[in-house]
């Protein structure tokens, strides 16, 4: 069944297709059909350059449990990485106390202002 579930996100980084690297403008997150993977139905993540020509894009298809399981990871990394780029920030005496984007952090999925 086509289920029409695509979620699309800006992303500012850089995918490796065969051995070039290039740069990604977008991330393409659906369920449908698998094309390569022997399942019925895949999470497809495709990290794509839209100014590239089409071969210009790296993808993956997981399983579903897969996808929950590679989604746990993600937000524990950045977890971690939030809490390593706030004691950064303190490390370096630009603490001023305020809420910015470098002092917050996620903390069992909450985000809350460091020190709180």
């Amino acid at each position: 069944m086509c289920t029409s579930i695509v979620e699309i996100a800006d992303a500012d980084g850089m995918a490796k297709r065969n051995d070039e690297w290039f740069e990604l403008t977008h991330s393409v997150v659906s369920y449908d059909h698998a094309r390569h993977a022997l399942l019925d139905d895949a999470i497809t993540i495709d990290f794509v350059n839209t100014e590239l020509p089409p071969g210009a894009r790296a993808a993956v298809e997981l399983t579903l449990s897969s996808a929950k399981e590679l989604r746990d990871a993600l937000n524990r990394a950045i977890e971690a990485a939030d809490l390593e780029e706030a004691e950064r920030v303190e490390a370096l005496g630009q603490g001023s106390g305020a809420i910015t984007a470098t002092n917050v952090v996620a903390l069992n999925g909450q985000i809350r202002a460091r020190g709180t």
